[in-house]
This record gives structure tokens, C-alpha cells and sequence, in this order.
């Protein structure tokens, strides 16, 4: 059998044998349908239908808007980040948007997992006994599940997107919602659920590739959770555990789940998720991790929200201040959590009402339509620079250096692919557009090195057909210094050139051609495909190489 059948193979033995689970599990447990019963006492059909609307719509927004139909693995992502309040467009499909196919597949699971909970929870049809369900629009179980569901999403959704900081994207922050409703409801079920996304993320894997032969090599990364937006995960969470507990703090005292039952199940899920990575970015690649700080939050976090719902309604503070501030064991939980979201979320306020700069972009720009793509090196960062604020040593102020791509119509500044990856892989290309439209710039650098570590290079943007270097870095100079002189190579927009210089003068040349020689100052340089050599005096070594990629 060939290969490709043999994976064929290996994918229909992975389905065949939940299947099979599947059966095998039914025919133990015998449910003679009490599981269906179960979900028709909350859900119409037993269906939770606004989960399934919700992923549907954020489903639309990657294929239709976002042009994943046609680009699966390279959405159109620089116009639908939250970018700031002068650019409505992206505050309003941030959260819906997504930057690939993983990316999607991820919170689409994750919403899969969580929001039946709490839509359970929640419920299509009212819990009172003798309550009826279609006395109005409030508690028609039609309007709960189709109309009132998904528009508390897409509320939700709204929030996450204009209370983060930082250009976000993605649907996590209403996926972080779902589980602090799901978990204040029914902590244990939550943490199964989180386990069964991992699961599924596993088979989808195994089902995808079902063979994987891998081995070491060369790879541009960032740290892992320097990619997770912490901040909107947070405030999705807090949301998400408001909304559930206005709705479990309804129940009876004995109909709710116990303090350690809470404390637990959500210390699990915040570890679990992450929520501890706090980190700062310091500029350029450089980020810093503060892990035993965030451990500790997660464990403050889960007391607080463990007391907002089976907190007790006796009054703390009674006899303080003549009773100037009384309040009930939970309410001082809800305020606690007020605070940190109000703390969390200021922020965020203060850089979302600045937009990109007016001011001259750095060397010369390519030109689409409303955005400006350039490159540059060690300039401030045109939307963090507005709002200069220093804490433990750290700054709002960074500089950057890379592909930057400007839009003032949409208040973009970015660094769309930075220095170190441009010049990992040699070659990037730029997405641009809006709805309906996407233009590509390519990023493409070429250099060399010299003996002695030293790099010279270009940046040439291209697009329609068309190319132009827009940066050229510094001379190299190489270690060896043969027969008295100093040899080093310069990039200029044309070309490469050599220099050797001795006694303060200076002659300059070509670099050669593959297979050609050129002679300056006695030193004759040949160049040997992507080597140059130098010889002098019957000595011959190399003195620079291109430059290479990954």
C-alpha cells in the first residue's frame, strides 16, 4: 500500500473507533432517552440553537468578510483588529475575526465546549414551576434561544473588542465568557468540557495527520505566551462570571455548588488557560514573563469569584462607620471584581482614543490605496507612543524595527512582520485591503556577511509587479584586515559594493559577479556563487557570504 492510502487508512480508523466508543457507550448506559429529556427541559428540540447561530456567524465572518472562502490559511486581517474608537470598522468585528485557520478552529471548539453550558444554564425556558413560557418576548423560549442569546454574544463580543489592549482579534474573549457563565453554573462540567476541547483539538489532529515524522531545525518564534491576549481573556472571564452568577444567585442556597467545588474548578481553569502568563513587551523581540505574580492572581481570582456565588448575605462592615458601608459578603466580591476589571480594562480606554500619527513615515513607502508599507528600523511605535506610561521599569514608549504598514483613514500603525522574522525567512508578504478587497505586498531582504559576523543587507517591497529597495543598512566591515587595509561591504539601492580602505582613503567597486573578479588598492575579490574571497600576496581566504534563509 502506498502512502497516501495508508494515511487514508489511519484517518478512518481514528473515526471508526469513536464511533464505535460511541455505541459501545450508548448500549452500557442504556439512556432510554433521559439524556434527550434532559436537554428538552432547557433547550427547544433539546438544541441549543443560540451556541449553534453563534458559531455559525463567526463561521461567516472568516469565510465572507474576511475572505477565507478563497484565502482558508490567509484571511484578511489588518482591517478588522480593534485598532482604535476613531476606527468603528474594526472595534465591531474584532472579536469575530480571525488571524487563520487555526486560529478560528481553536475558539470555535473552545465556544463549542462552553456555551452549551451556559446556554443550559441560562436556559430556553424558565425554571419557576407554573411559570409560563410564551407570556412574553422576555421568556419566550424562541426568542431566548434565536434572538436574545446571540445578541448577548454579540454584546459581549462588542465589549471584549473595545475594552482590550492592543489591536486584538479573535472570538476568546466571548469564549472566556462562556466558561466564567459555565463555570460559576456548573464547575465540574466546565472543567470536563475543557478537557474535551483538548480532545477534540487531539482527533482533529490525528485525523488531519494521522503520521508525523518530525526532527530538529531552525525555527523564528516568539515565546508562546507572548501570543496570548491575557488582558481580554481576563475581562471575557469576568463578564462571563457576572452574567452567571446573576443568574445562579437566583437559585436557592442549596441548588448552588459548594465553595471548595468552585475554588477548584476555576483555579484548574485559569491555570489551565493561562491565565497566569502575565507579560510585558519591552521592544523588539524582548518580552518579559512574570509567572510567580500571575500564579498568585489566578488563586485570588478563584476566591473572589468562589465568594460572589455562594457568598453569604450577611452584611460585613455592619457596625463600621455607623453603617456608612455595609455591604453583603457576595457584594463585596461583585465590587472586588468590578475594580480589577475596572483596573484591567483603563487601560485600555486610554490607548483605544489615540490613533495612528499624521508625521512622515521612515524611508519610502509602497502606496495601496489608504495604507502606507514601508521599513524601518528603531522608530517609536506610532500607536503606543502617543501614551507614554512607565511601571516596574517598564514603558509604553518601544521602539521597533521592521515592515511597517500605516493607514491614518483606519488609525493603523503596525509592524506587520518585524526584523528578526524578515530576516529568519527572507521573503513575507503584507496583507492589505478592506471588505471586499485585499491587495498583497511582498517583503523581500537579500545581504551579506562578512567574515567576522558583521551583516550588511537591502529590504525591497514589491507590488503589482513592481519592486523598490526602501532600506539599506549599514557598511560591514570585515574581522580580517589584509595586506594593511580594511575591507568592508556597503549596500546601496543598485547593488552591493566593496570598499577597502587604508590611510584614510578610500576606493570602492562593484561587488563581482558570480564566476568574476574585480582588483582595488592590490586585493583581487572573486566571487564563487554566494562566497567572496580575497586574495593577496599568494593568500587567499573568504571574506563574506550571502546572506541565508530559512
Amino acid at each position: 500500500m502506498d502512502v497516501s492510502g495508508w494515511l487514508i487508512v489511519q484517518r478512518a480508523g481514528v473515526v471508526v473507533a469513536f464511533v464505535l466508543a460511541a455505541v459501545a457507550i450508548v448500549a452500557a448506559d442504556r439512556p432510554s432517552g433521559r439524556w434527550g429529556e434532559a436537554l428538552r427541559r432547557r433547550f427547544v428540540l433539546g438544541v441549543p440553537w443560540g451556541t449553534l447561530v453563534t458559531l455559525l456567524g463567526v463561521l461567516a465572518v472568516y469565510l465572507f468578510v474576511q475572505g477565507g472562502l478563497s484565502n482558508w490559511y490567509n484571511p484578511l486581517t489588518l482591517p478588522f483588529r480593534a485598532w482604535s474608537y476613531f476606527y468603528p470598522l474594526g472595534v465591531l468585528t474584532a472579536a469575530f475575526a480571525h488571524s487563520g485557520a487555526g486560529h478560528l478552529l481553536g475558539n470555535l471548539v473552545g465556544a463549542a465546549a462552553f456555551a452549551p453550558i451556559a446556554e443550559y444554564a441560562w436556559g430556553h425556558f424558565p425554571r419557576h414551576r407554573g411559570a409560563t413560557s410564551f407570556g412574553s418576548w422576555r421568556t419566550n423560549p424562541y426568542v431566548r434561544a434565536f434572538v436574545v442569546f446571540p445578541a448577548v454574544v454579540l454584546l459581549v463580543g462588542l465589549l471584549t473588542a473595545a475594552f482590550a489592549i492592543g489591536p486584538i482579534i479573535g472570538f476568546s474573549g466571548v469564549v472566556f465568557a462562556f466558561a466564567g457563565f459555565a463555570l460559576v453554573n456548573y464547575p465540574f462540567t466546565t472543567v470536563v468540557a475543557l478537557a474535551a476541547g483538548s480532545v477534540v483539538r487531539t482527533v482533529y489532529a490525528a485525523v488531519q495527520t494521522p503520521q508525523l515524522t518530525a526532527g530538529g531545525r531552525p525555527a523564528y518564534i516568539t515565546p508562546w505566551w507572548a501570543d496570548i491576549a491575557i488582558q481580554g481573556h481576563a475581562f471575557g472571564l469576568f463578564v462571563g462570571v457576572l452574567l452567571g452568577a446573576a443568574v445562579v444567585r437566583g437559585r436557592s442556597r442549596d441548588a448552588r455548588t459548594s465553595a471548595l467545588r468552585l475554588w477548584t474548578a476555576t483555579v484548574i481553569f485559569g491555570v489551565q488557560q493561562s491565565l497566569w502568563a502575565v507579560y510585558w513587551y519591552r521592544g523588539g523581540d524582548t518580552y518579559v514573563l512574570y509567572r510567580a505574580a500571575g500564579v498568585g492572581l489566578v488563586a485570588v481570582m478563584a476566591v473572589v469569584v468562589t465568594y460572589i456565588v455562594v457568598g453569604s448575605n450577611r452584611l460585613v462592615l455592619e457596625d463600621a462607620f455607623d453603617g456608612a458601608f455595609t455591604h453583603r459578603r457576595w457584594q463585596a466580591g461583585v465590587a472586588c471584581l468590578l475594580l480589577v476589571t475596572a483596573a484591567i480594562t483603563g487601560p485600555a480606554v486610554v490607548a483605544n482614543l489615540y490613533t495612528a500619527g499624521d508625521g512622515e513615515l521612515p524611508g519610502e513607502e509602497v502606496v495601496v490605496r489608504d495604507y502606507e508599507v514601508t521599513y524601518a528600523e528603531s522608530v517609536t511605535n506610532g500607536m503606543t507612543a502617543a501614551v507614554d506610561v512607565s511601571a516596574f521599569g517598564e514603558t509604553t514608549a518601544v521602539n521597533t524595527s521592521g515592515v511597517v504598514v500605516r493607514s491614518e483613514e483606519r488609525g493603523i500603525w503596525t509592524t506587520a512582520v518585524t526584523k528578526g522574522r524578515l530576516a529568519f525567512a527572507g521573503r513575507a508578504a503584507v496583507v492589505v485591503g478592506g471588505v471586499g478587497w485585499r491587495e498583497t505586498v511582498y517583503a523581500v531582504r537579500d545581504g551579506w556577511v562578512t567574515a567576522g559576523g558583521n551583516t550588511t543587507y537591502r529590504v525591497l517591497l514589491s507590488h503589482d509587479g513592481s519592486a523598490r529597495v526602501v532600506y539599506t543598512a549599514d557598511p560591514a566591515r570585515a574581522g580580517p584586515v589584509v595586506g594593511g587595509r580594511n575591507i568592508s561591504v556597503a549596500a546601496a539601492p543598485q547593488g552591493y559594493y566593496l570598499r577597502v580602505a587604508r590611510d584614510n582613503e578610500t576606493l570602492a567597486a562593484r561587488l563581482p559577479r558570480t564566476n568574476q573578479s574585480v582588483t582595488l588598492d592590490g586585493l583581487t575579490f572573486t566571487r564563487e556563487k554566494k562566497r567572496l574571497f580575497v586574495e593577496y600576496e599568494g593568500t587567499r581566504l573568504q571574506i563574506a557570504e550571502r546572506e541565508t534563509y530559512k
